[in-house]
């Protein structure tokens, strides 16, 4: 019999979250909503994260003249409110590349 007692069901959970991926899946999911909120309504629509690389983001966008507005007009602005919405995650720049899906 273990001496400290029983094992506490939130130790239990994480060991069961980070074995089936789903601590994963669910960084996924709040880095593609703060991406929809941060892209607005008129580009997320047309975009979709592709995932973080070295503190990257790399994101598709779908269409040519998209891809231009997002690289040189929106970067600044949707990367400070990227910061803002996930202050737990330090994303350096985003990477916009073309993308079809």
């Amino acid at each position: 019999m273990d001496p400290k007692g029983p094992e506490r069901l939130k130790e239990i959970l994480s060991r069961l979250f980070a074995a089936r991926g789903w601590g994963r899946q669910q960084d996924r999911f709040h880095l593609e909503r703060a991406w929809s909120d941060a892209a607005g309504t008129e580009y997320s629509s047309i975009t979709r994260v592709a995932g973080i690389k070295r503190r990257i983001l790399e994101v598709e966008v779908n269409g040519a003249i998209p891809l231009q507005e997002l690289s040189q007009f929106h970067k600044r602005s949707i990367l400070e409110r990227l910061r803002k919405a996930m202050p737990g995650t330090t994303i350096t720049d985003i990477k916009f590349r073309s993308g079809t899906w």
